[in-house]
């Protein structure tokens, strides 16, 4: 009998074997790919930003300085609280639009949501830099919206430009997402249980009462991923700042690639990336551990 068992257990472990082998070698590129790229350079960061330079040498010695530096300077803070501010407005616009979209597919369109989606995601078949040129071709003094408005006659002059201002990066921006967003969003809410609904109805909550009770609870898991899908981004985002914000219109970082490319201060650069890393990943720990990871994935 022993010698029975040995036989059978034989081919089982090597079976397990194989199983491992595979599971290893599936994910071992991509062990190697994040290793690499991430966790190496984001690394070597973190270590740098407890040094110090000189002219455009690295010296390692260890300090806090840099971290301090954020909190004692107020252009460093300010500037952070007004990326968080502009990162939250469009956050929850850009959420806001694309839930009423997704809402409206998920519940009103019986026929053709493909085709929609499709369409929906139309602004991602165009170039990034094109969007925003387009809007500051929108926003201009002499743009679309100044032009179009003295048109109808509503004004006699320009009214002013709305380039280089915190308002036309956040327009950019929750034009750029919210096609983006509805994805997650509507995959939340094509999973609810339309019997819940009508149960809802059955023991006398209106439409309303089902929505707010039901609906919105039912489709969170599709929110949050919406919300860190934006927000992360936005608070390090350096380019539409750069091209339609101007300098009242900087954002966090277009300070940290100023100390990277013309400030050379790659230790104060990088101690304040960090110093955003360290809020953002807190942010979406709290999201995450609110809602449950296993929720946030099934939305993905």
């Amino acid at each position: 009998m022993r010698t029975l068992s040995k036989l059978l257990d034989l081919p089982l472990n090597q079976l397990r074997k194989s199983k491992k082998s595979r599971t290893q070698f599936s994910v071992g590129p991509s062990l190697f790919w994040y290793a690499f790229f991430f966790v190496i350079p984001t690394g070597y960061m973190f270590i740098i930003s407890f040094w110090r330079q000189s002219g455009i040498r690295l010296i390692p010695d260890l300090t806090l300085g840099n971290y301090f530096e954020f909190f004692v300077n107020p252009v460093y803070y300010g500037v952070f609280l007004k990326s968080l501010l502009i990162a939250v407005s469009v956050t929850l616009l850009s959420v806001g639009f694309g839930y009423a979209v997704a809402y409206y597919m998920a519940t009103r369109i019986k026929k053709y949501k493909i085709p929609t989606l499709l369409l929906l995601l139309g602004p991602f078949w165009a170039n990034y830099l094109l969007i925003i040129f387009a809007w500051k071709a929108i926003l201009g003094k002499t743009g679309i919206l100044n032009s179009f408005l003295q048109y109808l006659g509503l004004i006699e002059e320009p009214v002013g430009s709305l380039l280089y201002s915190p308002l036309a990066v956040v327009i950019t921006l929750v034009h750029i997402w919210t096609p983006f967003l509805v994805l997650p969003m509507f995959t939340s809410l094509e999973k609810i249980d339309q019997t819940l609904l009508e149960a809802a109805e059955d023991l006398g909550a209106n439409k309303r009462q089902a929505f707010a009770r039901v609906t919105l609870p039912l489709s969170m898991p599709g929110i949050m991923v919406a919300v860190l899908f934006v927000f992360i981004p936005t608070v390090g985002e350096f380019i539409t700042p750069l091209l339609v914000g101007g300098p009242a219109g900087q954002m966090y970082g277009n300070l940290i690639q100023v100390l990277f490319h013309r400030g050379f201060d790659w230790p104060l650069g990088s101690a304040l990336t960090f110093i955003m890393f360290m809020v953002t990943v807190a942010a979406a720990s709290i999201l995450i551990l609110k809602i449950g990871l296993q929720k946030v994935i099934e939305s993905l």
